[in-house]
């Protein structure tokens, strides 16, 4: 079975980290210049994560990857869609998981009035190509944050990735699907 394949299934049915570590390390590697071509839609690879349906309730849209040195890690977008980057030191990553998801859908309708305060102007992270277990592939290295993710290549529009972040004790997958919009 091909990635795209597997994807769809383990995106369908749900797996387990395990499942996701398997699909990822038989990726294929992506090269930062095959990936900076702007909007990236985003969703999540449901493993059992602490952190399932916190994004996606909050009103997380993907990420934008403009150059090597111009990416914007976290991209919201309010119930009217309107699409804008957010400085992920504004976002409080701490309650991720610690608080019920239900509680987030007053954020994401509230996003048109937070955005003022979420909204960043300024790159928040930039792209490298880096070694992660044993093959060098694009990485995303957050400026502010001890986070970096990691993809590697599904198909030409979609990757998956990973989040690594320091105390997080479990990996948080996660897909991006090429934004021909963006």
């Amino acid at each position: 079975m091909d990635g795209a394949a597997r994807l769809r299934e383990l995106r369908a049915l749900g797996c387990t980290p395990e499942q996701a570590w398997q699909l990822f390390d038989s990726l294929p590697p992506v090269r930062v210049e095959e990936i900076t071509t702007g909007l990236w839609r985003g969703d999540e690879l449901d493993t059992g994560h602490p952190w399932k349906g916190v994004l996606v309730e909050s009103g997380w849209y993907g990420k934008q990857f403009d150059s090597a040195d111009a990416v914007q890690p976290l991209v919201f977008a309010t119930p009217g869609g309107d699409i804008f980057p957010v400085d992920p030191r504004r976002v409080p990553l701490f309650l991720a998981g610690r608080v019920p998801n239900a509680t987030l859908r007053p954020v994401r309708r509230s996003l048109g009035v937070l955005r003022p305060l979420l909204r960043t102007t300024t790159a928040r992270a930039r792209l490298r190509d880096l070694g992660f277990r044993g093959i060098s592939s694009a990485a995303m290295i957050y400026d502010h944050l001890p986070i970096i993710d990691i993809f590697r290549r599904v198909d030409e529009d979609t990757l998956l990735g990973v989040m690594d972040m320091r105390g997080l004790p479990e990996p948080y997958f996660f897909v991006l699907f090429r934004d021909p919009t963006g």
